[in-house]
């Protein structure tokens, strides 16, 4: 039975287009994007969804009185719609703890940047490739790391770097990662946990060979 996907996002959903297309090339094995859930009601990310036939939703922040409120009817939303594996994909809200608590181990966040490099509050969007860039570091990349109450904090599943050339802006550093890191490897963590083959120790997230029932929420 496939495991149902719900893709959290705030704008354009250019790592949701990622995911879409994956799925329309049979690569999200024993998965299915059942549920697009937007924080902004304008967020064109809704209408790729569409495109796709895939249900969109919007909970947004506005209309709660805290990031707490929100937290909470995401999680009822989530629960609603049966689903298994929640994916950030440019989500734009800060999530309070009630949402990792109800999804331990199943809540995947794709950052761009080689965590523990460049991570954490403040570092989002362009911010991240001009630090990068400021620092002067030779490689770059993107992280697929399982969601906990730490930013950018959980265990992390893959990893792919870029080299940063001389005559990189953000803007062109940022599209080489989204291309060549963020599309290639956020389909296939989102495939490897619907295969239940990601074994989470610690810190560390094995992938196994075969997959391993209940494998996904082990500590």
């Amino acid at each position: 039975m496939s495991k149902h996907i719900a893709v959290l996002v705030s704008g354009g959903g250019t790592n949701l287009q990622a995911l879409i297309d994956a799925q329309a090339r049979g690569e999200l094995i024993n998965g299915e994007i059942t549920a697009v859930i937007s924080s902004n009601p304008g967020a064109y990310a809704l209408e790729r969804a569409a495109k796709a036939g895939i249900p969109g939703y919007v909970v947004a922040r506005k209309e709660f009185p805290s990031s707490q409120a929100m937290t909470a009817a995401l999680v009822e939303q989530l629960r609603a719609l049966d689903i298994d594996l929640v994916v950030l994909a440019g989500f734009m809200v800060i999530l309070t703890g009630e949402m990792v608590r109800a999804f331990p181990n199943a809540i995947l966040n794709v950052h761009p940047a080689l965590i523990p490099s460049f991570a954490g509050p403040g570092c989002y969007g362009l911010h991240v490739h001009e630090k990068a860039l400021e620092y002067g570091v030779k490689l770059s990349g993107a992280t697929v790391h399982f969601v906990s109450e730490e930013c950018d904090g959980g265990p992390i599943v893959l990893q792919k770097a870029v080299e940063v050339l001389p005559d990189d802006t953000p803007e062109v550093l940022q599209r080489r990662i989204m291309e060549q890191c963020e599309w290639q490897l956020l389909p296939q963590a989102v495939s490897l946990f619907c295969q239940d083959r990601l074994k989470v120790e610690g810190r560390t997230v094995r992938v196994l060979e075969h997959p391993e029932r209940g494998t996904r929420n082990a500590e």
